[in-house]
């Protein structure tokens, strides 16, 4: 293939804006908030984990508490009705004296149901305590997500206008290039990732390996308008003054 020689200098600028588009790619999809956010997803799930199971533990003893309370109560209504009748002094001695032993059982019950709940009350308070930090944690979490959410917004929309200029800058460069030496560039660029490079010192700049004196020879005889290609990367080699030829 042959091309003008300003042309084939002029795919040097266009291999730079691709290098730029292929740079700026690579860093939306290497986005450290990306890492970072996936971290936070799995520390927000093992929180909610927890969250769930310290619900639950409070959940459960207020149950407890409740159903000692409706107990204690129980407790309170037959005393207050075996207290009226000790009160009316009605009846049988035997079975006012049963009702005094009685009242004396029903007190000890209620003590016991008392410290049963104020023990579980206690519980409760740690529990809720628990409760109480993960749920803190959990808010720091998400404040953290959605700091990181915005700085790879903002990255993410700053990528996209730097995107947006470099394919503007593009689209003359390709223009004022013939099709046939753009689209055997875009071949090999697609296929390498870069399609065309500057030949200085010996070496190409594609693969960086220095040619043979046969391939340096062909070089030189080469005619100005032919589009030269290193033999091991298939590279456009791009001659320039600085390629010492």
């Amino acid at each position: 293939m042959k091309a003008d020689p300003k042309d084939q200098r002029r795919l040097l600028d266009l291999q730079a804006i691709d290098t730029s588009l292929a740079q700026l790619a690579h860093r939306r999809r290497s986005l450290p908030e990306k890492a970072e956010l996936e971290g936070l997803a799995r520390e927000l799930s093992a929180l909610e984990d927890e969250r769930v199971r310290a619900q639950v533990a409070v959940d459960d003893l207020d149950r407890d508490i409740a159903r000692l309370e409706k107990d204690v109560e129980q407790v309170r209504a037959r005393k207050d009705k075996d207290q009226a009748r000790l009160t009316a002094g009605s009846g049988p001695a035997r079975e006012l004296e049963a009702i005094q032993h009685e009242l004396a059982s029903l007190q000890r019950r209620q003590g016991d149901l008392e410290d049963a709940e104020l023990e579980l009350m206690e519980q409760r308070e740690t529990a809720q305590g628990v409760l109480d930090g993960i749920e803190g944690r959990l808010a720091e979490a998400r404040e953290r997500r959605a700091a990181t959410e915005q700085r790879r917004d903002d990255t993410l929309a700053e990528i996209g206008r730097d995107e947006e200029f470099k394919r503007s800058a593009r689209q003359p460069v390709v223009a004022d290039l013939p099709a046939d030496l753009v689209k055997l560039y875009d071949k090999i660029r697609e296929d390498t990732g870069l399609g065309a490079a500057l030949f200085t010192g010996g070496r190409c700049g594609g693969c960086r390996l220095e040619l043979s004196g046969a391939d340096l020879a062909r070089i030189r005889r080469a005619d100005p308008d032919d589009v030269v290609r290193c033999e091991d990367c298939r590279r456009i080699m791009v001659r320039t003054n600085e390629s010492g030829l």
